[in-house]
């Protein structure tokens, strides 16, 4: 047995990285590479194909099920997170992680749990910091963590993080990464450990403490695990967020609401006019002509909050309904 499970999650930058490593990959590598690359919704992915054009190791997209082989490279397909089993892997269209699907955080808590001493988990450039969670749920099973040298990252958020919050075995020059990879593909793995409750509260196992907050995609309420210094949340349904995802996603929300806020109030301005053009009683009408004015003003005020991030003094806060 080998630390033969070799995970890595990647985004922003991460491409160039992988196709140099399995360039330099060597064709009897002694395990399986499961990649999960951050990727728009509905898009068409031609990573599989781009890495067996330049590796020795043939790439593809997996099948929900599909037993794992050895010197192959699983590629998560677009909008789908790559779940590991022991011996199989399972394509879900499941809840978001950090906003992501398919997310890094759960191809390695997947891995880990399947696997345990076995995986070797590696971060690669992106942005943010989807990959912390998981790399924490690689490390409490046994499991090795590797980084790419933030130095060395056009997007050095994700390995930044991993760095700053989980204890890592190896940070590395891409140029680096496939000869420590290689040589740790044939090294035997380390002792399983069990995760404490801080960990099976980030994965999810266990509950977690409840957070006051509501899940910014559902409304459910969500719990918080912190595992030393990261913030973890996650809702009943299963969706997960960093602290910083999380605050992403609460602004998001927000934004979208403040936009209703301003359809609305088009549009009941608009009706406020039709009806102050078809009174003829005069206090009605101009009754109903204020109303449009102060629906108006309102649409206005939060428009150009949206548009251009304008402040609100004191007088224009005193306007908002």
């Amino acid at each position: 047995m080998s630390r033969d499970v070799i995970a890595i999650g990647a985004s922003a930058g991460g491409v160039d990285v992988l196709v140099k490593m399995v360039g330099e990959l060597p064709a009897d590598l002694p395990a399986s590479l499961f990649v999960a690359l951050h990727s728009p919704p509905g898009s068409e992915s031609c990573l599989p194909a781009l890495l067996s054009e330049r590796g020795r190791l043939p790439a593809r997209h997996p099948l929900h099920g599909e037993k794992v082989r050895p010197g192959h490279i699983y590629v998560a397909p677009p909008d789908n997170h790559l779940y590991l089993r022991h011996g199989s892997m399972e394509i879900v269209r499941g809840p978001k992680e950090n906003g992501h699907r398919p997310s890094v955080d759960a191809l390695f808590r997947t891995a880990s749990s399947a696997y345990g001493p076995r995986v070797v988990g590696v971060v690669l450039s992106g942005h943010q910091d989807c990959g912390t969670a998981g790399m924490l749920s690689i490390k409490a099973r046994g499991g090795l963590s590797v980084v790419q040298d933030p130095a060395t990252a056009s997007a050095p958020e994700m390995p930044r993080s991993v760095v700053e919050r989980v204890p890592v075995d190896h940070i590395v020059h891409p140029f680096e990464l496939a000869a420590l990879l290689a040589r740790l593909a044939s090294s035997p793995p380390g002792t399983e450990t069990e995760p404490g409750p801080d960990i099976r509260q980030l994965e999810g196992s266990d509950t977690g403490n409840p957070a006051e907050l509501v899940c910014p995609l559902c409304q459910g309420v969500l719990t918080e695990a912190q595992p030393g210094t990261f913030k973890h949340f996650r809702c009943h349904v299963g969706h997960a967020f960093s602290l910083e995802s999380l605050v992403r996603e609460q602004s998001e929300e927000m934004e979208r609401a403040l936009w209703a806020a301003v359809r609305s109030l088009d549009e009941s301005a608009a009706l406020s006019r039709r009806l102050s053009a078809m009174e003829h009683q005069t206090s009605l009408r101009e009754r109903f002509a204020e109303r449009a004015r102060t629906q108006t003003e309102h649409a206005e005020l939060i428009r150009q909050i949206l548009l251009h991030g304008a402040m609100l003094s004191r007088t224009d806060a005193n306007k908002v309904p």
